[in-house]
């Protein structure tokens, strides 16, 4: 179940959290992992410790996907499985943002997809004509991208775009006969880095300074009585890039507690 056997995996944003956490997991599975990231430092680290091959990667330039699939081509000559992780979140509101802030996020939670999701196609295409059940795109969402947000819209809307992306690109990719599925994950709030700096722009906004308040709050709307960790969702993306969900394309795999159960 869940082995990735001879497959090559591209994750963007995985020198930590649920990118870290997933390339460790897709590395011990058997897949030869590129791990795509701007922190070279921890990126470089954790690509020695799994035997991963570590690229420096901004997701919002073209260029920079160009060069990272180029290595990834030179390295392990195919590429089977993107994972489109990369993902930053603003914490602010309709009125607080600056454009600026908003273009940010824009440009690292949808183009960053886009362009990554352009760069990979032609391989993807390639490797999925030689497969039995085809390459797999898996897009990091969240639960914000299927439900309203009161104090995150803007990281909501482009969480929302992602989710929706995912089920475009699937029937786009069907009706063009590539071998490609293409799925999301939505992760409810997940106990990482980016979950605590979420805790703490959240409290913020609301004009507290104890994001423990917000956290064990966070908590309650879980039903499951937990936060989640990173490796609940990086066992759900290597689901997702496996053949064990070879019969899935445009679906969104919730991985959230229960939070959108309410």
């Amino acid at each position: 179940m869940n082995r990735l056997d001879g497959k090559v995996a591209f994750l963007s944003g995985a020198a930590r959290g649920i990118g870290g956490a997933t390339a460790r997991l897709m590395a011990s599975a058997g897949a030869k992992v590129v791990i795509g990231d701007v922190l070279d430092e921890p990126g470089k680290k954790l690509a020695k410790e799994i035997g991963a091959l570590y690229v420096h990667l901004d997701v919002t330039q073209e260029a920079a996907w160009a060069a990272a699939m180029d290595a990834t081509l030179k390295q392990f000559g195919k590429l089977d499985v993107l994972v489109n992780n990369a993902g930053i979140f603003n914490g602010k509101g309709v009125e607080e943002a600056s454009l600026e802030e908003w273009n940010r996020l824009v440009a690292v939670n949808l183009t960053g997809v886009v362009l990554g999701t352009r760069a990979a196609l032609p391989h993807l295409k390639e490797s999925g004509a030689k497969s039995v059940h085809g390459a797999a795109i898996v897009n990091l969402a969240s639960v914000a991208g299927l439900v309203g947000s009161q104090l995150d819209p803007l990281y909501s809307l482009t969480k929302g775009g992602v989710t929706l992306f995912t089920k475009s690109t699937a029937l786009e990719f069907g009706r063009k006969g590539y071998k490609i599925r293409v799925n999301s994950i939505h992760p409810g709030v997940i106990d990482t880095d980016m979950g605590q700096q979420t805790f703490a722009m959240r409290a913020r906004a609301l004009g507290a300074n104890d994001p423990d308040t917000l956290r064990n709050a966070s908590v309650r709307l879980h039903p499951i009585g937990r936060l989640g960790i990173a490796d609940d969702i990086a066992k759900g993306i290597v689901f997702l890039a496996s053949d064990d969900a070879a019969f899935m394309t445009g679906s969104g795999l919730v991985v959230d507690g229960g939070f959108t159960a309410q």
